[in-house]
């Protein structure tokens, strides 16, 4: 009888996963199974380093199957005594497991960013997978089923591989191809321990990459916040999709859109992304003339001619007339469904006489596309930063429908991985002092690491800097602090929080508008400053002492 021994570990200071059913999954597909008396399934939870260790002396088992988060080069994420993480070295896991080579036949590593822990313990151990990049829930549990569905009906571990990959290819997600699989009986896909990669099959270093507006779907330094970009690329295959993202500004909101769009263009989606700043103020102060501007850059992104003048006649009021020219013309003319990315729609929010209007229109298309064939084919995006403070009808709003998507700070292990593709070499530490410093807040993050691996300064530099108009974030500082003095009651509201030591009640309108700003984070009903560097330069900016 062979043992699968399945150790889980989901720090409280880490995402939540869905780890439970993962191992339902796995139990159920071994009980149905043709060879299930040839398998012992053992689970461990909530799992330390000691009891990784002790696990494996117990129950000397033949497969190890490991769920949880993975730091990349950084190691895998386990629990300390009081449920926080602890980061195992590489080393260190490679270290344990060449103890137990001449039992263990196959290890699951199903944790993001784990194909670094599969190459080193690959060479002690026949066969391990792991994972190259961020793999969102539901994929990490299929890959498992269907894994071990392979096992259950006496395939090799090479073809339960297979099955895995497969299994997440059949629920249409995007993430077959993260799954790694190194295999002695599988040379073409791993490196021998005795091998050496040529030169000329080297992998050249990542070129930085100025972090200056939305990250381009070829760059090497967008991480995935698992499991966003999944839900995303599910939803937005739906017909009558809605999906609405929102962050404050410099989080990352673009380069999600665009990255859905670019799924939905995969699946043979027409796709046409509209940014509203791009609008001439003269088109934002009278309906009819906003509508023709955005019909005719949708027309424009789907290279479509322009009929504008053919269904902009008659005594049919605005809403009409752009229905209309969506429902017999841009619809019925691409006869393919139409993912549609409405990008800083905060603009529209400036002009309440169009706003409720065009936002009400969405919201009738959306429920159109219910019950009307024609209107399914219709995708819509929804980006935007700031609350939704206009006054909407509750059935005529698209704010509260479809998929809402608010993007969070980079966790420590997303950061992590954001180190290591600026080829830093930092211990944990340095990870926990830039963190304190800028918090998890993707543009701040990727500013430091840019430019510390650009060798223009070090960290111990950047943190002395940072607040002041010497430092790299003097622009970004700027912007923040003259859009505060528009407003004396935000003003009054940011001073309270920076001076505070605890988090501060600074009312409801004040805290929602300083989170969509991204100066806040909530706790609770009240408020703290989102990171250091936002307390330095606005003590520093109103005269306070720090």
């Amino acid at each position: 009888m062979k043992k699968i021994l399945i150790v889980s570990a989901n720090p409280t200071t880490t995402d939540k996963l869905r780890l439970d059913e993962e191992v339902r999954e796995i139990q159920e597909g071994l009980q149905r199974s043709r060879s299930r008396e040839k398998f012992e399934l053992i689970t461990k939870w909530a799992v330390r380093a000691d009891d990784l260790r002790r696990a494996l002396l117990d129950h000397d088992p033949h497969i190890i199957h490991f769920s949880g988060h993975g730091g990349g080069n950084q190691g895998l994420a386990l629990e300390n005594n009081i449920g926080e993480m602890q980061l195992v070295s590489t080393e260190s896991l490679a270290r344990l497991f060449k103890l137990f080579k001449d039992k263990v036949e196959c290890i699951l590593l199903n944790a993001c960013y784990s194909e670094v822990q599969a190459e080193a313990i690959y060479q002690h151990i026949n066969c391990v997978v792991g994972m190259n990049r961020a793999i969102g829930d539901r994929a990490a549990i299929k890959f498992a089923v269907g894994f071990y569905d392979a096992l259950g009906a006496d395939r090799s571990y090479e073809d339960a591989y297979e099955f895995g990959c497969s299994a997440i290819d059949l629920e249409s997600i995007p993430e077959s191809s993260t799954p790694v699989l190194k295999s002695r009986n599988n040379p073409q896909g791993a490196i021998f321990a005795n091998e050496t990669i040529p030169d000329n099959q080297r992998k050249p270093a990542v070129s930085l990459e100025n972090p200056e507006g939305q990250v381009s779907l070829n760059s090497a330094f967008y991480v995935e916040r698992s499991p966003i970009e999944v839900d995303c690329y599910e939803a937005i295959l739906q017909p009558g999709a809605l999906i609405r993202i929102k962050a404050p500004r410099q989080m990352g909101k673009t380069s999600l859109m665009s990255r859905v769009l670019h799924h939905a263009s995969q699946h043979g989606y027409q796709t046409a992304p509209v940014n509203f700043q791009s609008a001439d103020a003269e088109f934002l102060g009278n309906l009819d003339q906003f509508l023709q501007w955005f019909c005719a850059s949708i027309t424009n992104e789907l290279n479509l001619p322009d009929k504008l003048d053919e269904y902009w006649k008659g005594v049919l009021g605005s809403k009409n007339k752009c229905t209309n020219y969506f429902q017999r013309y841009l619809l019925p003319a691409i006869n393919n469904p139409i993912a549609l990315g409405l990008d800083e729609v905060d603009e529209v929010f400036k002009h309440p006489k169009i706003a409720a209007d065009f936002f009400g229109l969405l919201r009738a298309w959306h429920e159109r596309s219910k019950n009307e064939t024609i209107w399914k084919n219709l995708r819509l995006v929804i980006v935007h930063s700031k609350e939704v403070y206009i006054p909407l009808n509750i059935n005529q709003s698209p704010f509260n429908v479809g998929l809402p998507i608010e993007l969070p700070d980079l966790n420590q292990i997303q950061v992590q991985n954001l180190v290591q593709r600026h080829r830093l070499n930092w211990s944990n530490s340095q990870i926990e002092e830039l963190m304190t410093l800028v918090g998890g807040h993707p543009y701040l993050v990727r500013v430091a690491l840019y430019e510390i691996a650009r060798g223009r300064m070090t960290l111990e530099n950047l943190q002395k800097i940072a607040a002041t108009e010497e430092g790299p974030y003097s622009d970004h500082l700027r912007r923040h602090w003259l859009n505060l003095q528009e407003d004396t009651e935000l003003l009054v509201a940011v001073k309270q929080v920076m001076m505070a030591n605890r988090p501060v009640d600074v009312g409801t309108t004040e805290a929602f508008k300083l989170r969509s700003m991204g100066l806040v984070k909530f706790q609770g009903n009240e408020v703290i400053p989102l990171c250091e560097l936002y307390r330095q330069y606005f003590l520093n900016r109103l005269g306070l002492k720090n």
